[in-house]
């Protein structure tokens, strides 16, 4: 669910695959290394040569089957933040 602020929700099965490649098998609450964090950058190749080297990546810059290209990794709290570059998405209402 995408709200006119930007403000995503996803559903946390379907998100676990497409960040980290498999879903979980036990049915423990969501917190650390399993909560993502999104942001948007107007440069994401700055971005990403700024952020990667102080970070525990999740994945380098790639390209994702809706076609944004974003990174991920962990913080310090091992929350995981995804940094995306704008997808300019036409929301009802909007012109």
């Amino acid at each position: 669910m995408l709200f006119e602020t930007g403000f995503a929700i996803h559903e946390g099965r379907s998100l676990e695959q497409t960040i980290w490649r498999q879903v979980s098998a036990g049915e423990e609450p969501y917190g650390r290394r399993n909560v993502l964090l999104y942001f948007e950058h107007e440069d994401i190749d700055l971005a990403f040569e700024n952020i990667a080297p102080h970070v525990e990546l999740i994945h380098p810059l790639e390209r994702q089957a809706w076609g944004q290209r974003v990174f991920r990794f962990y913080d310090p709290d091992e929350h995981a933040i995804e940094i995306g570059e704008p997808q300019n998405l036409s929301l009802p209402g909007n012109s």
